[in-house]
Parts: C-alpha cells; sequence; structure tokens
C-alpha cells in the first residue's frame, strides 16, 4: 500500500517547486537580456519536459535550469541520465517544431546560486 505523502514532505515539495519556477524566470530574464526570445516554458514531451526554449536568428537554445545553495553545486546537478532524456526530448521539439527551427541548435544548462548569480555553460553536455 502506497501511503500519501507527509504534511512536512509536501511542504518541502511545495517550496522547491516554487523556487524551481523563481529560478526559471531568473533565467528568462538573463536570456532575454542576451538578446534571445521565449518561446516556451516548461514545455512537456514525450521524453520530458524543457525548463525553457529559447530563439535568437541563428541558435534554438534548450536550457536547463540548476539552483543550488552554490554555484560549484549547481554545476554537478546534472545526472547523465537526466542529461540524455533532455536530448531526446530537445530532438522531438527540433523534429515536430519546424516552425522554430534555427541554422544551429544547442543545449545549454543555466546554474543558479542561493544569491541570484548565474552562470551560462553552453553545449553542456557535449563538455562531459
Amino acid at each position: 500500500m502506497i501511503s500519501a505523502p507527509s504534511p512536512a514532505r509536501r511542504k518541502r515539495g511545495s517550496l522547491a517547486y516554487k523556487a524551481g519556477l523563481e529560478a526559471e524566470t531568473l533565467a528568462a530574464e538573463f536570456l532575454l537580456g542576451q538578446g534571445y526570445s521565449l518561446l516556451g516554458q516548461r514545455i512537456r514531451t514525450p521524453y520530458g519536459e524543457l525548463d525553457l526554449l529559447v530563439a535568437n536568428e541563428d541558435w534554438l537554445l534548450a536550457i536547463e535550469v540548476k539552483q543550488r545553495t552554490t554555484l560549484a553545486d549547481a554545476r554537478y546537478a546534472l545526472s547523465h541520465r537526466q542529461g540524455q532524456r533532455l536530448l531526446r526530448a530537445f530532438g522531438f521539439i527540433i523534429e515536430t517544431r519546424p516552425d522554430w527551427q534555427r541554422p544551429n541548435n544547442r543545449l545549454d544548462v543555466l546554474i543558479i546560486d542561493g544569491q541570484g548569480a548565474i552562470e551560462h555553460i553552453e553545449d553542456a553536455l557535449r563538455l562531459s
């Protein structure tokens, strides 16, 4: 028998959800400031969810947002398994949304620390 989550666990989950939304909002604002347009947030695909999808004339970027207490902790928050899921989800978007196509595409990670500092890791999955 599966039991319902405790009230404390539900509260932690709710706080994590809100923190994730706030981090994604910070990330979107950062990317808008870099000249990208926001195509979508929390885009669901059969392979998983992409936090942000942004584009400019030349690039279509899938963005994974990771927030941790420190940037150092956030740098290691993306697992290999999650990376593979993100690549499949991004591939699905590329195949099914020709209107979003650009000459180049890339999966980046934006990491955010507890103070709101942001680090942009370009082509993150090719680095690992």
